[in-house]
């Protein structure tokens, strides 16, 4: 997954200059902004625009931006090409360019297409006019005003269609700080995320894995500090939970640990436990509820040492100690923790043995 941020014109310098510092220390790459907001009011728009791509080339932000041309005339540009030299290395279009327009300009930038708008006639009319449409990506839009995001089940839909095209596709979480304007009731692209502001790594997850989003930005102003220190780690491929553990079996928490490549619906399978030199005795061998924290005792043969987090409710096994569990908060992500996806156990809530 690519995680990006968005950044605005109608923000202050200062506070964008703050947003990018965070980004770059969660290890953001990619930004969106719009050079086309109606209500955007910029007393030297040129100028402006020029800070703030500026800033975003000094913090290695790819800056995926809005245009139309319009957009050229304002900045004083004889052709959009030469936005290149400002630091835009994505141009998102909605209007205004033909497919042979289009296909000139992909040499110059990553091209950005309305997700929600293509057509099966556009797409034929970019092959004729050889686009590679592997280099383009398909971006849904954000919906400020409530109740008229799309769901979960229509962006996958819509980009199940697209990358069997070749497009890459992206799409827009709601921040949970600082909300922008005028509305401020979250930018999602689905509906269901602007009412879990706070819970921006489930959003996340769902748009990668659920709807199909090679990229995944934040639409509004600002995120908590926690939201950042959240990013943080699942652009590392990984996410913290906190879980409660028999205090014998602390040992486990003291690396992270990813799931295999392989993933097995019913349980999450810790790669670096299989390293562990632990000998296991058989105890507290009982039913596995979802969330269990178990591991494989010496009557597993080779498998003796192996962490796993029961994914649903499985039987007792002889060969598998109950050690611990998930907090019943962070059960919602033990789905979308595949695929070679990490986990950090926090266990500063522990409240004693569990035996």
């Amino acid at each position: 997954m690519k995680i990006g941020i968005s950044i605005y014109l109608g923000t202050d310098l200062d506070k964008n200059i703050e947003i990018l510092k965070k980004a770059k220390a969660a290890g953001i790459t990619y930004a969106f902004t719009s050079l086309q907001i109606p209500e955007e009011s910029v007393v030297d728009y040129e100028k402006e625009t020029k800070k703030l791509l500026e800033k975003c080339i000094e913090y290695g932000i790819r800056l995926v931006a809005d245009a139309s041309p319009e957009t050229v005339k304002k900045l004083s540009c004889n052709t959009i090409e030469e936005l290149a030299n400002w630091g835009i290395t994505s141009m998102r279009l909605d209007y205004g360019y033909s497919p042979k327009e289009i296909v000139k300009l992909s040499k110059s930038f990553k091209i950005v297409l309305n997700a929600s708008t293509i057509t099966a006639e556009d797409i034929q009319d970019w092959k004729n006019a050889k686009a590679d449409l592997s280099k383009f990506i398909a971006c849904h839009n954000y919906y400020p005003k409530e109740y008229t995001g799309l769901s979960i089940q229509r962006v996958r839909e819509i980009n199940e269609y697209l990358k069997m095209e070749g497009f890459q596709t992206m799409a827009f979480v709601p921040g949970n700080k600082t909300m922008r304007g005028p509305l401020f009731a979250g930018l999602p692209t689905v509906e269901e995320h602007r009412f879990r502001k706070d819970d921006i790594v489930l959003n996340m997850l769902e748009l990668y894995f659920d709807a199909k989003c090679d990229m995944v930005m934040v639409g509004d102003v600002d995120v908590s500090e926690k939201a950042w220190e959240n990013i943080e780690m699942l652009n590392q491929n990984m996410i913290e939970m906190k879980v409660v553990l028999d205090k014998k079996y602390h040992f486990i928490s003291s690396v992270i640990h990813h799931d295999r490549i392989d993933s097995s619906c019913f349980i999450f399978r810790s790669v670096q436990s299989r390293m562990s030199k632990n000998r296991i005795q058989p105890e507290n061998c009982i039913e596995r509820k979802k969330g269990s924290i178990c591991i494989s005792n010496n009557k597993y043969l080779r498998y003796e040492g192996e962490v796993e987090i029961a994914r649903q409710d499985l039987p007792q096994d002889e060969r598998v100690n109950v050690i611990g569990h998930v907090d019943s908060a962070y059960l919602k992500y033990l789905p979308y923790i595949k695929h070679g996806m990490g986990i950090k156990l926090n266990n500063e809530l522990m409240k004693g043995v569990l035996l």
